[in-house]
């Protein structure tokens, strides 16, 4: 949230942050469901590591220095889990 042009810009970022937070929670439960509580799906639970990486980015993007964070994360994160939507449901 540092040097944000102005606090409506920051107040906006913290909401996107905070709503892919609950995102990302939301598909760590499911993936813990999958992966361990109603069988043992190896795929479910290295997605839900995967997620618990994604979250811990998340949560130094909500509590740290914005621009200093934003040149050392792979702009090609992202990507890397959605080539790997064969390991959700449905898929």
């Amino acid at each position: 949230m540092h040097r944000a042009p102005d606090s409506a810009v920051a107040l906006e970022r913290a909401q996107w942050l905070a709503e892919l937070l609950e995102a990302i929670n939301q598909a760590q439960r499911l993936a813990w469901r999958l992966g361990v509580a109603e069988g043992d799906c190896e795929e479910a639970r290295d997605l839900y590591a995967r997620l618990e990486a994604v979250r811990n980015e998340v949560d130094a993007l909500r509590f740290g220095d914005w621009t200093a964070l934003r040149s050392e994360i792979d702009p090609n994160w992202i990507q890397l889990l959605l080539n790997d939507a064969s390991l959700l449901p449905g898929a």
